[in-house]
């Protein structure tokens, strides 16, 4: 292997004469197979896909113990906190939210099957979503990465959990606030998760461990003390009031009430998926993530569980209906009287949150990278380099700036709630086509023969998940009880829809000009090349090559888009690179 200087400092153009060894074709397409240094299984995958990475410039710092708290600090957000009560109202009695609590689980379930196949397809690859479409749609190629890229850099932020988180410290301090006041602090607390994740990634990813310690023993004092109480030793009065006729209510519910609890639901677990945007720093990824994801699922799950018995034990279902407070609120004045209970309550909610900050940042940061690998963005070096403190800061720079502007730009109300939820419904699009696309990499790799995969999911759980994935889908269109302007916005409920299909569709527009139109007027075509860069990081850089130096750019070129041998073209052409 020989390495041709790229313009700027350390930056360099690989070169390999051997890369045909590891080039598998069929038909009019080609494959490579790479084993990182994380696993033994080979990565066969699309080559038109990020070159694999063996050998993690991120390090492999990723245990069982920190993919298990990366998964449970996303699930365990703040909506265990305030979500019960939401599901309650909309599906009327209280041994319905506990079955729909345990739907939840088994939906999951599905899904994470899923991801535990696709990653067991390319565990040399972080990025998780990133890379499952990548390799599931290469054709058209380069259209998956460049729409799925824009979506993630645009939807990057993570305003609403600081907002919230900033709402619960000034429960703690017992202040008033202005509208921007609420803002400075948000802003805060983000820069400091931000100065986090970035300074260090052993030492943060220790960090995201501990609060995920924090957050279990949370759920289960919670759990334990609503035990207690359901055994009548607390000053609860009647303990069982919900249980004695658990499905009182049920025929309240209406069907706007029941979508929108599922929906509320199927989000409350999400996170199950989030240490696989990390496989490649993790050693043997697909046993790990075979044992520490549904362990994490079933865990919160047990602790979700519990946690509604607590809340349902401490007051009864027309009080939480009623009550103003979240129900995790009433549970602690129930139970631990009024005095600091509010304080004490503030006080886990933060931890909880500001946990669940950090092990978002942490996922989106390895997928924003990878898409940076992809090489359909500029600045290839932003998006990939790990320097200087060994992170990929980068993407984590992009995520501070997106989630500063929107915490500060769109005034509070209506704004602020479309912003948020316009990043909704293009995730559920392409998470229909991850789920799809597993049943497409399959009937691929069985055509070439390649060797069948760690783990399995069985094709019940891939019709579930796809049925859920269709849910999620069409359950946003059904109009509120409040008429078309009831939504959280003033305006027509299914707006933030039709927004967001049309920047996705706006997305294709723009792959069609780039990628289409403008070659063919200005007589090139985009090729490939893979570039090394000084902290060890490999991407691809896509290069416009004329028409008439085609056939010997692709004589010169493996289909990665290594070198096969220095030629004349590249030494007329190497300021281009």
């Amino acid at each position: 292997m020989e390495n041709d200087s790229e313009k700027g400092a350390g930056v360099t153009v690989q070169s390999n004469s051997r890369s045909e060894e590891s080039v598998i074709q069929e038909g009019g397409v080609k494959y490579t197979a790479e084993t990182g240094v994380n696993s033994t299984a080979v990565t066969y995958q699309d080559a038109s896909g990020a070159p694999v990475e063996t050998d993690s410039p991120l390090g492999y710092s990723v245990s069982f113990w920190t993919s298990l708290c990366l998964n449970i600090n996303q699930m365990i957000g703040t909506g265990i906190f305030s979500t019960p009560a939401t599901i309650l109202s909309g599906v009327g009695s209280v041994g319905l939210t506990m079955v729909y609590w345990f739907i939840g689980y088994v939906l999951a379930h599905t899904t994470l099957a899923t991801y535990l196949e696709l990653a067991s397809y390319f565990p040399s690859r972080s990025g998780a979503e990133v890379v499952y479409l990548e390799q599931a749609y290469p054709k058209p190629q380069y259209f998956f990465p460049t729409t799925f890229a824009v979506k993630h850099v645009v939807f990057s932020f993570g305003s609403s959990n600081a907002v919230v988180l900033a709402q619960y410290l000034f429960g703690i301090s017992g202040h008033e606030y202005t509208n921007w006041q609420l803002k400075g602090v948000a802003v805060a607390v983000y820069t400091l998760a931000f100065i986090v994740v970035s300074a260090n990634t052993k030492w943060s990813l220790r960090l995201v461990v501990w609060f995920g310690f924090v957050k279990i023993a949370t759920l289960v004092l919670i759990s334990i003390a609503g035990l207690v109480v359901l055994g009548g030793h607390t000053k609860v009065a009647d303990p069982q009031i919900n249980w004695r006729n658990a499905w009182e209510g049920s025929s309240e519910a209406t069907a706007y009430g029941a979508t929108n609890a599922m929906v509320k639901l199927i989000f409350s677990y999400a996170g199950y998926t989030n240490a696989f945007s990390v496989a490649n720093e993790i050693k043997n990824p697909v046993k790990t993530l075979r044992w520490s994801a549904p362990f994490s699922l079933i865990l919160v799950t047990s602790l979700y569980i519990l946690v509604n018995v607590a809340y349902f034990s401490a007051a009864s279902r027309e009080e939480i209906l009623a009550s103003k407070q979240i129900a995790a609120g009433i549970f602690f004045e129930k139970v631990f009287g009024s005095n600091g209970s509010g304080r004490a309550l503030n006080v886990l909610v933060v931890i909880s949150a500001f946990g669940n900050l950090m092990a978002v940042m942490v996922n989106y940061s390895r997928m924003l990278r990878e898409t940076g690998r992809q090489g359909v963005l500029p600045w290839g070096k932003f998006w990939t380099s790990t320097r200087p403190f060994g992170t990929p800061i980068g993407p984590y720079f992009v995520q501070w700036g997106m989630t500063v502007i929107m915490i500060l730009a769109p005034p509070a109300g209506d704004a602020f709630n479309f912003v948020v939820d316009l990043s909704v419904y293009p995730s559920n699009i392409f998470n229909f086509l991850l789920v799809v696309g597993l049943l497409i990499i399959r009937r691929r790799r069985a055509k070439l023969n390649f060797p069948r995969p760690e783990y399995r999911a069985w094709n019940v759980a891939i019709a579930f998940a796809i049925l859920t994935n269709v849910y999620l889908l069409v359950a946003p269109w059904y109009p509120p009880s409040g008429g078309a302007n009831g939504g959280d916005v003033s305006f027509w409920y299914g707006t933030y829809l039709v927004v967001g299909i049309g920047m996705i569709l706006l997305c294709g527009v723009y792959y069609y000009f780039w990628i289409e139109v403008l070659p063919k007027w200005k007589r090139y075509e985009y090729r490939q090349t893979v570039v090394d860069f000084d902290d060890g990081s490999v991407a691809h850089k896509l290069v416009k090559v004329p028409t008439a130096d085609l056939v010997r750019w692709d004589e010169e070129h493996d289909a990665v888009g290594r070198l096969r041998h220095r030629t004349g073209y590249q030494e007329e052409n190497k300021e281009s690179y």
